[in-house]
């Protein structure tokens, strides 16, 4: 009995070993397989850290506990102290138990970034708050332009308005005199006329620059575009004798929205002939440059100067207010140019000389040209004095420029 007691205690022994054995190799191949990952604390730092905001914890005395590098680079912190600004709202904030908001805009603007920064302070308790640094450079700037086009707008509109409310009472005092009634009648057409032009590409612009979804973009002859344009611009031509001669059909084909391609071209045309002087023509052009589809409109007129050129694509720009007034020109025809070419996934470009004349060249992609990559070497978008500009505005003229 002892001899058999003794093997099976070294049987259950043997057993016993081999399971647990078993059981801490699979517990230890189980730890091998999942590693272990980051703290709870390391997470949190990592997300303060890769914040796109500036994010600062300041203490009751105004020292920083803790900062990210968004904070330095948005001036909140420097040199491990924190904007003076900021530490003053922290005290207000730990003192009153209440979040608040407070400018740390840099105080000199030295042409970088940012312009403009708001912080929002909250208390955290037990003597800490936490200043949550933005940048709202992008928003300040979009609400100044917001103001300035409101207020281009107004001054726009309130001089047809004026105009024909003192015509309208004019008529009204001269309402026996057939002539004169003749004559204050004219103007008021002409303002009205002016006003008309002006609601109208007001709401174009809006409707290329806001969230309204453009059309689809359809395969558009742009012999069609061209024919089309210059309809538009016939009257206007023949009533200042002003000619314009077109190059020989090309069969082109593009991609885009046939009414807004006629508009923008239209446009460049009743340009150019509202800045020629009388017997000069105006020439309009198209071919195929690469994957582009290009139409030149070239005139001799007294050309625009260099530090104008770029200015020219703004809305209500002029550089000749009174010439502009003079021809009924709103100030938008070249902004809906612009962003009628951007639309298209094309450009506008412009070649000018003072004395000599300007060709715009509105580039478009060719119908079946691949999707826009990076612009090759010489042919940047945006150029406004583009060497391909110039050598089509030389072959349109006849050598003249």
């Amino acid at each position: 009995m002892n001899a058999l007691a003794s093997v099976l205690l070294a049987v259950v022994t043997l057993t016993l070993g081999f399971v647990g054995g078993a059981l801490w190799s699979r517990r230890r191949k189980a730890s091998v397989g999942r590693p272990i990952g980051p703290t709870f604390a390391d997470l949190l730092h990592r997300l303060v850290q890769s914040s796109g905001t500036g994010l600062a914890v300041i203490n009751q005395y105004g020292d920083v506990v803790l900062h990210n590098p968004r904070a330095s680079e948005l001036e909140l912190v420097q040199l491990a102290r924190a904007d003076a600004r900021a530490i003053k709202a922290c005290e207000q904030a730990i003192e009153t138990g209440t979040a608040l908001e407070v400018d740390l805009s840099p105080l000199e603007h030295r042409g970088r970034q940012p312009e403009a920064v708001v912080g929002h302070v909250r208390p955290l308790g037990d003597g800490f708050a936490v200043v949550e640094a933005e940048d709202t450079s992008e928003l300040v700037r979009l609400e100044a332009t917001r103001r300035d086009f409101v207020a281009n707008v107004s001054h726009e509109l309130k001089t047809p308005v004026g105009a024909v409310g003192l015509l309208a009472e004019a008529l009204l005092d001269a309402a026996d005199e057939p002539e004169e009634v003749r004559r204050f009648g004219t103007k008021i057409l002409k303002e009205s006329t002016r006003l008309g032009h002006l609601v109208t590409e007001l709401i174009a612009l809006s409707r290329l620059t806001g969230a309204e979804r453009l059309p689809e973009l359809d395969e558009v002859e742009v012999d069609e575009v061209v024919s089309e344009a210059l309809g538009r611009s016939r009257m206007v031509s023949e009533a200042t004798g002003i000619g314009i001669t077109v190059d020989e059909p090309s069969g082109l084909k593009v991609d885009g929205d046939r009414t807004l391609l006629v508009t923008a071209l239209s446009n460049l045309v009743d340009n150019a002939i509202a800045y020629s002087p009388p017997d000069t023509p105006v020439s309009v052009s198209r071919r195929r440059n690469g994957d582009v589809v290009e139409i030149a409109v070239t005139d001799r007129g007294i050309g625009i100067a260099p530090q104008h050129q770029q200015r020219v694509f703004e809305r209500f720009f002029r550089v000749d207010p009174a010439r502009s007034r003079a021809t009924g020109g709103t100030g938008l025809g070249l902004a809906i140019v612009k962003h009628v070419a951007a639309n298209h996934g094309g450009e506008v470009r412009l070649w000018s000389r003072p004395g000599t004349g300007s060709t715009f060249t509105l580039r478009i992609p060719a119908h079946g040209a691949p999707e826009p990559s990076d612009p090759s070497p010489g042919d940047t978008a945006g150029s406004t004095a583009a060497p391909g500009a110039a050598e089509h505005n030389g072959r349109i003229s006849g050598g003249v420029l």
